[in-house]
């Protein structure tokens, strides 16, 4: 009697210790799901400023594809120093919404759109892009008045802005929107800036509200420095200048969903209301035509 009592108890005991790798194992295995989609198929991330206007907005909630342009140290949650350059490697391409490292502090993500690939010489003339020496066509939407949270509007002329990639011997125009507020101004009339091997000039969409690569203040390392002698424009600490490609984590896709807080967050009643259901599922995308 007291044997098989012995063995009651073991069997109960050794129950519960498998039940518990089993716990274990399963969550082990979540873990491993979530760190690799994550790092290899896609990243969630939130737009807290309104540098995207008019193509995102503060309080969207995006997907960004990984594997769009190949894996850095930066594609994983915890950066590998040991990892140089980009493995699968793929040039983005003028007009693609990025999410990168930003370069003076890369425990801070910024989204920003392409505008100029290594070798490119872009300049801006009274808000007018020239990519190469050619002015990037814009074709005026509107007057447009966009909501800030800090109590003033965003208001200006959007227009469709077109610039062009080579692909397969074909030239493809991609046209996105842009929120022009002045033509004047330092940002807006700009010397030329030559894009080095290996970096990305970005600007946001929001032409007049964006801490982009039109700002340089110097304090960039690496082979996306600044040049010694140039007469581009510094602002702040903010000053991002040209983005390495290592920086790069992937291409925004799709808005998930929106939330506009007019109230405080933890007034949950309001929840409902701060929806914006006509952005859920919302793609990030640009009209493109071939030629």
């Amino acid at each position: 009697m007291d044997n098989k009592q012995i063995d009651i108890k073991e069997l109960l005991k050794r129950a519960k210790e498998d039940g518990w790798f089993l716990f274990l194992g399963q969550m082990f295995f979540l873990l491993c799901l979530v760190f690799s989609v994550r790092t290899f198929v896609f990243q969630p991330f939130t737009i807290p400023s309104g540098s995207m206007v008019p193509t995102l907005l503060v309080g969207d909630y995006i997907s960004v594809t990984k594997y769009d342009y190949g894996y850095s140290r930066y594609s994983f949650p915890f950066p590998l120093p040991f990892l140089k350059g980009r493995i699968f490697e793929s040039l983005p391409k003028h007009g693609d919404v990025v999410v990168f490292r930003f370069t003076q502090d890369t425990s801070i993500d910024y989204i920003k759109r392409v505008v100029g690939l290594p070798g490119d010489h872009i300049q801006l003339k009274h808000g007018t892009v020239y990519l190469n020496n050619v002015p990037l066509t814009r074709n005026f939407q509107g007057e447009r008045d966009y909501p800030n949270r800090e109590g003033r509007n965003w208001n200006g002329k959007e227009y469709w802005e077109e610039t062009t990639n080579q692909e397969s011997g074909k030239i493809l125009k991609r046209d996105y929107r842009i929120l022009q507020q002045t033509e004047y101004g330092a940002a807006s009339n700009t010397a030329e800036y030559i894009v080095p091997p290996n970096c990305l000039f970005v600007m946001g969409d929001n032409r007049d509200d964006s801490s982009d690569s039109r700002f340089q203040g110097g304090r960039e390392g690496g082979a996306c420095a600044t040049p010694l002698g140039s007469n581009y424009i510094a602002m702040s600490d903010h000053d991002l200048g040209f983005v390495p490609l290592e920086n790069v984590e992937g291409k925004a896709r799709t808005v998930l969903f929106s939330l506009d807080f007019e109230h405080p967050k933890w007034a949950f009643w309001y929840w409902p209301l701060e929806f914006r259901f006509d952005r859920f599922f919302h793609a990030i995308r640009e009209k493109s035509e071939g030629k």
